[in-house]
């Protein structure tokens, strides 16, 4: 690859290690290379290798076009699936597993965040592997984003380090003024201005002021229960 392309992949390397709110050496240890060689490629000092980049697609479920070619998204769609039924898929402790809230993330209004992750509203603990140490699952229902994300699925979310920098085409939690929704975060016309988007091609498309979000979650794994086993 060229000086560009590998600029631009050491930049998503970045954006990466932003977003999960790691360092260098826990970055390192995610996805299982010496530190020190770490900061070797993010450095150019060393060039990136097929080995290096198959490990952060491996290891940390990132889509390999985003990584290289900056198109697709981050994680892509491809949702977590857990056939389990409820009671075992919330297993683990509060050291070893992703808190699981018992409220649902698009339910009424809501002042934010704190609304969805008190402590009296934790349920469980999932340990899955590939699971952000910030995310936090909470539940969904209704259909607008089926059949991504179905009625009573859970979804695993975690804060943006830089809430006014959108990554577009991403799902994100979107708070408004009345009610909380989860949708595509699209690109509008008017740079003021956000498209939110459904799966469900039943639902229109919400044009949204900035300025009137409130805050937002990104979306990083959907976990379909199967309760029929």
């Amino acid at each position: 690859m060229d000086s560009q392309q590998n600029a631009e992949i050491i930049a998503r390397i970045k954006y990466l290690m932003k977003e999960m709110g790691v360092r260098q050496v826990q970055f390192a240890d995610r996805i299982g290379v010496d530190t020190s060689n770490l900061s070797k490629y993010l450095n150019a000092h060393m060039p990136l290798s097929d080995s290096f980049l198959n490990r952060i697609v491996v290891n940390l479920g990132v889509s390999k076009e985003w990584l290289l070619e900056g198109t697709d998204l981050p994680f892509g769609k491809t949702p977590v699936r857990v056939d389990a039924g409820e009671g075992q898929m919330m297993a683990g402790t509060p050291s070893e597993g992703t808190p699981v809230y018992d409220v649902d993330a698009t339910a009424g209004a809501s002042s934010g965040r704190s609304d969805l992750f008190a402590n009296e509203n934790i349920v469980g603990w999932v340990n899955l592997p590939n699971m952000s140490p910030n995310c936090r699952i909470v539940r969904v229902s209704g259909d607008s984003m089926a059949p991504v994300i179905m009625d009573g699925d859970f979804i695993a979310v975690r804060e943006v380090s830089n809430p006014s920098q959108i990554y577009w085409g991403q799902i994100y939690v979107v708070q408004l003024d009345d009610f909380r929704v989860v949708k595509y975060v699209r690109r509008h016309t008017d740079p003021n201005m956000v498209v939110l988007r459904s799966e469900n091609t039943n639902y229109d498309d919400m044009d949204v002021r900035r300025t009137d979000i409130h805050e937002m979650l990104l979306v990083q794994h959907v976990l379909h229960l199967n309760t029929r086993l």
